[in-house]
């Protein structure tokens, strides 16, 4: 039976969702072929109809997953007032909500080691959605020159990825818990201006 375009895409779309979350779930290198198909519903048979490699289809859903990020990042600061929007994301990102659910959270935490030690095409697609993402940070600085408001955006998500992959890594609890509010306080921080000492205005009476 052959096909429609239309049907090839939704199918190449559905490989790539279901890859997304079962990567974010299990590691880039928990993965195979099989496994990575089965979790679309198919057999590995028509894998190379879509896709060239395995390390192809990683890449495409890491980026997947990336944007899912960024998409959720620009709803969360729509409509929010500028001196909010910063927090918010911190917030919703640093959350025990999203802790507790990396199947459908950030690639970052769940992904970033295993790519550092992958190919080239994989580190590529991270490297690409990550600058995207940096975008988002900086559109919340305007204040900001540029160069800096971009070394707050860099270190902001290296301070949210850093703290979510500590908090997963000593399990749900008090530490845990810990982690994540230290985690808010530092990325909050980076934003906030040192206040000016009152300086104090002697008086002479004449």
């Amino acid at each position: 039976m052959r096909y429609g375009e239309n049907h090839r895409r939704r199918t190449y779309r559905r490989i790539v969702e279901n890859a997304s979350y079962g990567l974010r779930q299990k590691g880039a290198k928990g993965l195979s072929v099989v496994d990575l198909m089965k979790l679309a519903g198919l057999t590995h048979g028509g894998f190379y109809n879509h896709f060239d490699s395995r390390e192809a289809l990683v890449g495409e859903a890491i980026g997947f997953a990336m944007d899912q990020t960024t998409a959720r990042w620009k709803k969360l600061a729509d409509g929010k007032a500028d001196d909010e929007r910063f927090e918010t994301l911190i917030a919703d990102y640093l959350s025990p909500r999203h802790r507790d659910n990396p199947k459908h959270g950030c690639a970052l935490p769940t992904l970033a080691v295993d790519v550092g030690r992958s190919g080239s095409s994989e580190q590529q697609a991270l490297a690409s959605k990550l600058e995207k993402m940096i975008d988002v940070f900086v559109e919340l600085l305007p204040d900001e020159p540029p160069r800096q408001a971009r070394q707050i955006a860099t270190g902001t998500i290296a301070t949210l990825v850093g703290s979510i992959v500590l908090s997963r890594a000593v399990g749900a609890g008090k530490l845990s818990d810990g982690i994540l509010v230290a985690g808010r306080m530092t990325a909050s921080g980076r934003i906030q201006k040192p206040r000016r000492r009152a300086t104090r205005t002697m008086r002479c009476d004449k």
